[in-house]
């Protein structure tokens, strides 16, 4: 299967109509027809019904052309960002985390290292789920974790980035909103959003409030669902600091628990790459500077 058969197939669906189809992919009509014969000989199946009036997409076809489509899409993704980055960079350094804001400093350590080192790119990976598998398959030549969840993997550096705590979040016109730090009994009569993938720090208080017998709890899936609960008056969470985007919409007000979140970054024991040390320490060295900044 070529990209012009690709192509070919992707604009007959959109015409139905053989000449126009040839013409705007600027092709002979026979020369169209052929290479979507072979296409079709290719994966054992009719994309399209011909007939005097032109064609029309099989059942399979119309699936076919969906999965081509998005094919078609991503791989002009990555021929554009190769065009990119063979124009002007030498060098890419990938790094996963969950969520943008997990590591807050990212665009100014981005700023500040591509200044220095024009010709590096930093990608960053977003993914909620996964993260550890890509960063071990190769994918991810950084990856931003928790330290409970680098105790036993192998073959891998982990450099100390920051410590967050737990914050309480509410509306910003919550009662709540108004104290310096929350404590158990602030949160006694409230509904408490729980569970989507909390770190194993948050959910040991979650469970001690839900063992108290008086708090309501309500299960949320992910982060950005429980945000869009608070918003409509469902209830507050704790979440860890390195969640917090610091847009000002909610409030995050500290919890008075002692539990820690150890932040590190994991790097492959077998990159030793200059210029990956070098963009781990620009990373550290924001986060250290960063004294009075919420965590």
């Amino acid at each position: 299967m070529t990209t012009k058969q690709i192509d070919y197939c992707i604009e007959l669906a959109h015409t139905l109509n053989f000449s126009r189809a040839a013409e705007n992919a600027f092709v002979s009509q026979p020369t169209f027809s052929y290479q979507l014969k072979l296409l079709e000989e290719e994966v054992g199946f009719r994309i399209f019904e011909r007939s005097g009036k032109g064609a029309a997409l099989t059942p399979a076809g119309e699936q076919f052309v969906a999965y081509l489509t998005g094919m078609r899409e991503e791989l002009k993704r990555a021929v554009e960002q190769g065009q990119n980055f063979s124009a002007r960079y030498r060098e890419n350094i990938t790094v996963s985390m969950m969520v943008r804001q997990a590591i807050y400093f990212l665009p100014e350590a981005i700023r500040t290292f591509e200044r220095e080192r024009p010709g590096v790119l930093i990608t960053p990976l977003f993914q909620y789920e996964g993260g550890v598998e890509t960063f071990l398959g190769g994918g991810a030549d950084v990856l931003f974790a928790l330290s409970e969840q680098t105790r036993h993997i192998p073959g891998i550096n982990v450099h100390k980035l920051f410590d967050s705590r737990v914050y309480l979040i509410c509306d910003r016109s919550d009662p709540l909103a108004e104290r310096d730090v929350i404590t158990d009994a602030d949160i006694y009569g409230r509904t408490l959003m729980v569970g989507g993938g909390s770190p194993a720090a948050l959910r040991s208080v979650q469970q001690r409030l839900i063992s108290s017998g008086k708090i309501e709890y309500f299960n949320s899936p992910d982060h950005d669902t429980t945000l869009v609960n608070i918003a409509s008056g469902k209830g507050v969470c704790l979440a860890p600091g390195f969640l917090n985007d610091h847009s000002g919409q909610f409030a995050w007000v500290p919890y008075a628990g002692k539990e820690r979140f150890h932040c590190v970054l994991c790097t492959h024991k077998t990159d030793n790459r200059e210029s990956l040390a070098a963009f781990i320490e620009t990373l550290r060295s924001l986060y250290a500077d960063a004294v009075a900044f919420p965590l």
